[in-house]
């Protein structure tokens, strides 16, 4: 890139700008003007310990700590972590089908209505009988195509039954619930070992 030489009229036209110009300090000339001072330069110094930086983790003075997250579990996963109440021995003989159920319950092909009514009734009756051990088959629930953008669960008696026991007036009945062994219907079926009367 070349530079363009003024033409006439601009050099007139600055010449007439310099010629009106007043100086700010026509007193002074260019060398007495003071030069600026130099920037210090920072020495580097050794760091001593109360120059480092104590231990330092996130959150640890924050006033309240934040909620977790609450991620629901699948059914299975609920009913293995609820505590063990009854014999500790008996339990692991239940778990591994050992023990043979006094009564059944097939909740197979019913609405949540009916079936909710037909386990309330054999719950009380078998407690009312003595029974200690029932099985309540509910199914593991149909596969079915799934296209919404909100997950559906899979078998609704499956979700529902261990809400129903923890509601009264079976909870008042029930010890302990727990997912049947596989010869007993596996995750499609529960044990509910009942309360002496």
């Amino acid at each position: 890139m070349t530079r363009r030489k003024l033409s006439e009229d601009e050099v007139a036209l600055w010449r007439k700008v310099a010629d009106t110009a007043e100086r700010l300090n026509p007193t002074a000339k260019p060398h007495d003007l003071p030069k600026p001072k130099p920037k210090p330069q920072k020495t580097p110094r050794a760091h001593s310990a109360r120059d480092v930086m104590p231990a330092f983790t996130v959150g640890s003075r924050a006033q309240s700590p934040l909620p977790g997250h609450d991620l629901m579990g699948t059914v299975s996963e609920r009913v293995a972590r609820q505590p063990v109440q009854m014999d500790k021995k008996a339990f692991g003989r239940m778990k591994r089908g050992k023990l043979v159920p006094e009564g059944k319950i097939d909740l197979h092909g019913m609405t949540a209505d009916q079936a909710h009514g037909a386990l309330t009734g054999f719950i009380l009756r078998a407690h009312g009988e003595g029974k200690r051990l029932v099985l309540v088959i509910t199914g593991k629930g149909k596969s079915k195509r799934d296209d919404g953008p909100i997950p559906t669960r899979r078998g609704v008696l499956k979700h529902q039954v261990p809400q129903w026991f923890a509601l009264p007036p079976l909870k008042s009945c029930i010890l302990q619930v727990a997912e049947a062994h596989i010869k007993h219907g596996g995750t499609g079926a529960y044990y509910v070992y009942l309360r002496r009367r």
